[in-house]
């Protein structure tokens, strides 16, 4: 009866073509560290490190808050929010009046909302721009290639109305067929015409 070996066990052979491909790993890793002798090097320092954002999820949010901006609920939500603002501030409710007339912190406040909410738009807009941009460029390769096969479908038409035109049609075929049974009728006529003559001739 044999001994099992353990799971662990692994045979030398494969322990050390392992450690091999482990080497080969390591060190193809720190080929694609190291700098490229054919790409200069980045001499530029940076003291205060740019922060990483993502573009696609910054894109995707610029578009919700531009369409949100140009929906009635926006207007609705900002047409209560002025009313009781302003009402108040001018009828100084539970003793609060915090910006009163002429309003100078609202006239900030809706600033700063603007200058945030116009690149916002840009940006939404700029997106729209690039997909519209990408959509007419596939509308217009799937165009060139419609036209392309609209005239080669064309030109196969043209091509077997040519042939068709030199084929023989069923009517052409009848009215051979017939020119030919005259033609045949007639020499069968004339021969017995013949023939019943040079019996006549030949008889005293």
């Amino acid at each position: 009866m044999g001994v099992r070996p353990h799971l662990g066990w692994r045979c030398p052979v494969v322990r050390e073509e392992s450690r091999e491909d482990d080497r080969r790993d390591t060190g193809r890793r720190q080929r694609a560290r190291a700098p490229r002798l054919d790409v200069p090097r980045d001499t530029t320092r940076t003291f205060v490190r740019r922060p990483d954002y993502d573009p696609e999820m910054f894109g995707r949010f610029a578009e919700t808050f531009a369409r949100f901006l140009g929906t009635a609920r926006f207007l609705a939500y900002m047409t209560v929010f002025v009313i009781i603002w302003i009402a108040i501030n001018v009828i100084g409710l539970f003793g609060l009046r915090w910006d009163p007339y002429p309003f100078i912190l609202l006239n900030l406040f809706f600033s700063t909302q603007a200058s945030y909410a116009a690149p916002l738009i840009l940006l939404a807009q700029n997106r729209q721009e690039a997909r519209d941009r990408v959509i007419s460029e596939r509308d217009r390769d799937a165009n060139v290639r419609a036209h392309a096969d609209m005239e080669f479908l064309a030109r196969e038409v043209a091509s077997l109305r040519m042939a068709v035109g030199e084929v023989a049609t069923r009517d052409f075929v009848r009215t051979e067929l017939r020119s030919l049974l005259a033609d045949l009728d007639d020499l069968d006529r004339s021969r017995r015409d013949h023939a019943t003559d040079g019996h006549g001739s030949s008889t005293p």
